[in-house]
């Protein structure tokens, strides 16, 4: 009995995998808001400079500019698409990577050396300030920013700022599954700053099954810009992805089994 579980499960396996690859998991499960990277436990990362495009403030080319809606791959082979939703003002930048560094870098409140995904900005309002010079923020996009995953995950999050300096702005996370049902929506206050000291909020979601297939995020303020870095992935590995689909295979070969005569 047992060789014609595993021939039924061998012959069956491509239409099983096919089942489950389509198949919507439970909405009902739990969702977690998660405020730490390190809580989150993430399994696998994307950061931007993997894009190959980051602006350079000394010299800046349009060439870094990134188009509103594009792909990405993280270090785990994950593919994901990002959507930044346009804005209607002209005089703000598409989406561009920079790496946030002192002057003459960008300063921001990500750890110095961050690669940041940032919305866009109005440079004709740009003015550079000396350090200590309170930021009284310039016009940009404010996204929302939608990440989509290839495959549904049980969580991811990122440290999240809004390009205006000490005001406190709540900022948006929610997650839905690969059919468009929310599965949980959260905020957390957020200030933002330009003391290069790692103090950008981290703003995640975990759900008690990989049912996550995209992520939003945005803020109270969409008049300013949303910056974004790396984001951590509890992505499900391959065995245990290849181990659930032959336990459904077998299971449903036992089902088959018991219905014969």
């Amino acid at each position: 009995m047992i060789n014609q579980l595993l021939k039924l499960s061998v012959k069956y396996l491509p239409a099983i995998t096919a089942i489950i690859t389509v198949l919507p998991l439970p909405v009902k499960a739990a969702t977690f808001l998660v405020t730490e990277r390190a809580v989150l436990g993430g399994n696998d990362e994307v950061n931007w400079a993997s894009l190959g495009k980051v602006f350079n403030p000394s010299a800046p080319r349009f060439s870094a500019f990134l188009p509103n809606s594009f792909l990405a791959t993280s270090q785990g082979g994950l593919g994901l698409a990002i959507n930044i939703a346009p804005t209607n003002n002209p005089q703000i930048t598409p989406p561009f990577v920079f790496q946030t560094l002192p002057p003459p870098g960008i300063r921001t409140n990500f750890a110095q050396g961050d690669f940041i995904l940032f919305g866009g900005i109005d440079p004709t309002g740009f003015i550079p300030l000396p350090p200590g010079t309170p930021d009284p923020g310039t016009q940009g996009n404010g996204g929302p920013f939608s990440i989509s995953f290839d495959r549904p995950v049980f969580g991811a999050g990122t440290q999240i700022a809004v390009d205006i300096s000490n005001l406190e702005v709540e900022t948006f996370i929610s997650a839905f599954d690969n059919v468009n049902n929310l599965l949980g929506s959260f905020s957390v206050p957020s200030t933002s700053s330009l003391a290069l000291d790692n103090s950008a909020v981290f703003l995640g979601i975990r759900s008690e099954t990989p049912n996550i297939s995209q992520l939003v995020f945005s803020s109270s303020a969409p008049q300013y810009g949303l910056a974004i870095n790396q984001v951590s992935i509890i992505a499900v590995t391959e065995p245990t992805y290849t181990l659930a689909i032959l336990a459904f295979g077998v299971s449903g070969a036992v089902l088959k089994l018991r219905k014969r005569p």
